[in-house]
């Protein structure tokens, strides 16, 4: 009799399940549960408390409405029983927080912390923490801090601290009343447990956690802040359990939400792009991964511990135990064109799409896939949504060169896939030259599956293979193979994910490679787009940021003026 193992990948939109053979990999049956409060990043459920610029929230009832409705679908779905089911992993978007009291309910589910913005999760692209990550890098840098290495030389306002610091600025209240404040990945694994583990994966990448070192000192925090002296103690915890390990096991009350068995083994949770490298088979390094979404992750492993500018982190046993683990990232990449479809396409072109019976990415791919290579003439910056890596900068934006009066929406499509593709370059770059080999290139994620044009121009820029995740549903296929080791040999599964990863990880016999006469013209092309990189994003030029502040002012004054003329 054959047995199964769950993987839960929660995205930025909507959480999936997949219930996946063990031994083969084989996916049989995948449920999607879109969040039913989306991403709130204009106003909170009440309809009328706005949020601020930069917010990005989400609500924690949406997590468990995942499990609910997808678990229980692929059982019936695939006609297999719960006794069959010996194990289930979860992963998330990170960094993703929220506050909790001391029965690990969500501080926005208590009805005096509603209305307030801070009571909520606030997901991976929430940034209006970048004043605190500034102050933070600041004060890390002038007192010397080594951790700052770790981490290409900045935190993030996506990472845990900063948001930490900001719900302690804006409302000491939340803070004061928060148990614990801790990953929405972590939270989820306490509701199907009833026990609080916290993840060495995002322990480490997002909250400055060092398998030999801990966390920074107290000293250090209390030079942020001397209400944070004592933030690791109070709000955190000194206690990270490795990932590949096992949680805890489904309860009775779990159960009842699952449709799974009491008793089923449940996997330490685990962040989304990195529980897909073993998805793929990558054990080793040398091998970087992308998993392309509204963001995009680049995973790479190493044999030892380098400092790589603008790394999102270097983590000791981070993905695959016995290596170091190397993250970096950009923040926007689906968002990218998604922003253009909706904002920037003709009505013209959206009956055009009607008609032929295909959405716009489509149209707009089929049409840029007959340009040449620097035939319309542009080249973008892909900072619509601020730089991850190198440059670990939210308040960047979005640049296109080269435009005219003739200049039509797929040609603008296209420099905007290639601006994606030239930020991931500049990453491997980056990686190479600071010790990190990088031999081999691999992909996953919905684009990465799809958009053959767009793997193509990856393949040209990177002037290197790229070979494709054989699962349209990577994350949860590693979750499941993570699930599949919580459960162990004894009971049908693994005793280690690399074990898992030689049966059940895989990629598509297709192999992107690279056209030699495209490399040539992209490697011209990306000379000027490192050129606008460091013009743009290394303080030569700081009038990104100078737009932003004067938006910022003419917002407040706009409010207040409103307020007036309500009076």
């Amino acid at each position: 009799m054959a047995k199964y193992s769950i993987g839960v990948d929660y995205g930025t939109q909507s959480g999936r399940a997949v219930l996946v053979e063990i031994g083969t990999g084989k996916e049989v049956a995948t449920a999607v549960k879109p969040y039913t409060h989306g991403v709130m990043d204009e106003f909170l459920p009440d309809g009328t408390t706005k949020l601020e610029h930069d917010w990005a929230l989400q609500h924690p009832s949406d997590y468990l409405e995942v499990l609910q409705i997808t678990i229980p679908e692929v059982l019936e779905k695939a006609r297999v029983s719960p006794d069959d089911v010996i194990g289930l992993g979860i992963d998330f978007t990170a960094c993703t927080v929220l506050p909790i009291d001391s029965v690990g309910t969500p501080l926005c589910l208590k009805s005096e912390f509603a209305g307030n913005p801070h009571s909520y999760v606030k997901l991976w692209k929430h940034h209006a923490a970048q004043d605190e990550a500034n102050r933070l890098n600041e004060i890390a840098e002038q007192r010397g801090e080594k951790f700052l290495q770790r981490y290409g030389g900045k935190i993030s306002s996506e990472w845990m601290i900063p948001k930490v610091w900001q719900i302690l600025n804006e409302a000491p209240e939340i803070y004061a009343a928060a148990d614990q404040i801790l990953e929405a990945t972590d939270w989820v694994i306490y509701q199907l447990t009833g026990g609080l583990k916290r993840n060495s994966c995002t322990a480490g990448y997002k909250a400055i956690w060092h398998k030999q070192e801990g966390y920074p000192s107290k000293d250090f925090f209390k030079a942020l802040d001397p209400r944070l002296e004592n933030v690791v103690e109070d709000k955190l915890s000194t206690e990270i359990v490795p990932i590949g390990s096992k949680a805890g096991e489904i309860t009775e009350a779990s159960a009842k939400l699952t449709g799974l068995n009491p008793g089923t083994a449940v996997a330490v949770a685990n962040v989304d792009a990195h529980v897909a490298v073993p998805a793929v088979g990558i054990t080793d390094p040398g091998k970087m991964l992308m998993i392309i979404g509204t963001s995009t992750c680049h995973i790479v492993l190493g044999d030892k511990e380098e400092v790589v500018p603008g790394m999102c982190g270097v983590v000791e046993d981070g993905v695959i135990p016995g290596y170091m683990g190397y993250e970096a990232g950009q923040s926007c990449v689906g968002d990218h064109f998604e922003w253009f479809t909706e904002n920037c396409v003709s009505d013209s072109y959206q009956e055009e799409a009607k008609e032929k019976g295909i959405n716009i990415h489509q149209l707009l791919t089929e049409k840029a896939g007959k340009l040449m290579v620097g035939e319309s003439g542009l080249l973008a910056l892909d900072w619509w949504n601020g730089n991850r890596s190198t440059l670990v900068d939210a308040d960047l934006t979005g640049v296109l060169v080269g435009a005219t009066l003739l200049t039509k929406p797929e040609e603008i499509y296209r420099a905007l896939i290639e601006a994606t593709a030239y930020g991931t370059r500049m990453i491997v770059e980056t990686f190479r030259s600071n010790g990190v080999p990088v031999d081999e290139m691999f992909a996953a994620g919905g684009i990465a599956e799809k958009n053959a044009l767009m793997m193509q121009i990856y393949a040209d820029v990177l002037n290197m293979d790229i070979k494709i995740s054989a699962s349209s549903q990577t994350p949860a296929l590693g979750s499941a193979m993570f699930g599949a080791v919580a459960a162990g040999k004894e009971r049908g599964g693994y005793d280690s994910i690399q074990e898992a990863a030689k049966d059940m990880g895989r990629v598509k016999e297709e192999v992107y490679k690279p056209i030699s006469k495209n490399s040539e013209v992209y490697d011209q092309l990306f000379k000027e787009y490192a050129r606008l990189y460091e013009y743009f994003g290394k303080g030569e030029n700081n009038v990104m940021k100078t737009l932003k502040k004067i938006k910022s002012t003419s917002a407040a004054g706009k409010r207040a003026d409103t307020v007036c003329s309500t009076n």
